[in-house]
């Protein structure tokens, strides 16, 4: 891949502004923050386009990707559309030869993960997921006091309770095509987080699932996301991986256990954003600590980026990591489908 002389040569955009917590706003706020040069933003929505304009008053504005392509000589793109567009519109990007970034998770299945770092290889481009939560004070504080500090000895069972951030109801996270499911939201974050902590390669994957209740209740119908979703990864050093989602469930289990438990040979550490707590069996008595987390650092995302693109150093999330999450939710899929575990392809 060419590098580029400096960070602020690198021309930037974002497909998709967003409504709500506008991370369009974000990704070019943060690419500027690493020296990049945001110059167009893509969205179809007029209201939309115009909040980019008024924000962003010096930033080109187009309504549709082809007339983008056509017209500016952006050099990287962040696509934050929804789930199902992510692999399209990343790959007629790559084919124009331009660099891409992909909200997470970077597709819907492991296939399109592979074909779009396929394609950006023959192209000499960068392809990429957009973790940012990579670099959550939580996540942080749980691999420094478990994989570095060994606070609970070896790790035997990670379990993880995403925060479903969304009533059942009409918005595309709850349509399952466009989504991907429910475990596509904050389960692709909490996965990544997970494979932070396992060394070992990925085995098998199970799945297990619970439709039809929900689907008399929005106008997706039979395309709404699942009631009810676990699914179950085993790894080759012994670990396995549980992540439990619902829509039904009446005692959720991060309100006690936080969004992250992991289970060690000398004790139990919890991950939460509020903060994090260990326990341990002492004298036949469980005994307790806890403490805050380090301090968010999101920016470091695209701070890499510049120095992956102008100086050659290494990425945190290269494109085969950022396969791993979703190669682990499209394995799930396809167990609950099939109705046994699935081998894994890892990489």
């Amino acid at each position: 891949m060419k590098k580029y002389a400096q960070p602020d040569t690198i021309k930037t955009g974002v497909i998709g502004y967003g409504p709500g917590s506008n991370m369009g706003k974000l990704h070019l706020e943060h690419m500027r923050c690493a020296g990049l040069s945001p110059i167009c933003v893509v969205e179809p929505d007029p209201e939309r386009r115009k909040t980019a304009g008024t924000e962003f008053p010096e930033i080109e504005l187009y309504e549709s990707v082809e007339k983008m392509l056509a017209n500016s000589d952006v050099n990287l793109l962040a696509v934050i559309t929804p789930h199902n567009t992510h692999y399209a519109i990343a790959r007629q990007c790559l084919q124009a030869g331009k660099h891409v970034i992909c909200e997470k998770p970077m597709t819907l299945t492991t296939e399109e993960c592979d074909d779009l770092i396929e394609e950006a290889g023959q192209h000499g481009l960068l392809v990429t997921a957009y973790h940012n939560r990579h670099w959550n004070g939580d996540i942080l504080q749980a691999v420094q006091k478990v994989k570095h500090d060994h606070a609970i000895g070896d790790i035997v069972r990670i379990e993880l309770h995403p925060r479903v951030c969304y009533s059942v109801n009409d918005s595309w996270r709850c349509n399952r095509k466009l989504s991907g499911g429910i475990a596509y939201d904050w389960g692709v974050h909490l996965l990544e987080a997970a494979l932070q902590l396992v060394d070992g390669d990925l085995l098998e994957v199970s799945g297990y699932a619970h439709n039809g209740f929900r689907s008399t209740q929005t106008k997706w119908g039979k395309d709404v996301v699942e009631d009810d979703f676990q699914l179950t990864a085993r790894f080759g050093n012994g670990v396995w991986v549980m992540l439990t989602a619902s829509n039904i469930d009446c005692l959720p289990k991060r309100n006690e256990r936080g969004l992250m438990e992991i289970t060690g040979t000398q004790g139990t550490f919890v991950s939460d954003p509020t903060g994090w707590k260990i326990f341990k069996l002492v004298k036949d008595k469980i005994v307790s600590e806890n403490g805050p987390n380090l301090p968010d650092r999101w920016q470091c995302f695209y701070d890499e980026i510049r120095g992956f693109m102008v100086e050659g150093k290494p990425l945190t999330i290269t494109p085969e990591w950022a396969r791993r999450p979703v190669h682990i939710l499209d394995l799930a899929l396809r167990s609950i489908e099939a109705g046994r575990t699935l081998p894994a392809k890892y990489k």
